[in-house]
């Protein structure tokens, strides 16, 4: 049995502050996951991280992650990029501590 088609973001990492980023439509990046293009396409989402790997000078470890469309906007299905969005937990820093 095959699986069902899932729905992917480009995400990252911001080169100079270590943030994580998502590619949105008009190419840019987005530390927020609802502002990020959501591809359904395989195709289109690996042609867009293709490109996106080529911006060095941007960021860093670019990788598609799987995302669901729900009827608050993007959410991640996995705990990894739910881990990710939050930022560190060891300590209250950075995104906790604006909180």
């Amino acid at each position: 049995m095959s699986r069902a088609p899932q729905t992917h973001v480009v995400t990252a990492n911001a080169l100079i502050e270590g943030d994580v980023v998502y590619l949105t439509a008009a190419e840019g990046w987005t530390r927020d996951l609802k502002q990020a293009q959501a591809f359904d396409d395989k195709d289109e989402a690996e042609a867009a991280l293709a490109k996106a790997a080529k911006r060095g000078n941007e960021v860093v470890g670019c990788y598609l992650a799987e995302v669901r469309l729900t009827a608050q906007g993007i959410e991640p299905t996995h705990f990894r990029e739910d881990f990710r969005r939050r930022g560190p937990s060891n300590y209250a820093h950075g995104k906790q501590a604006a909180a």
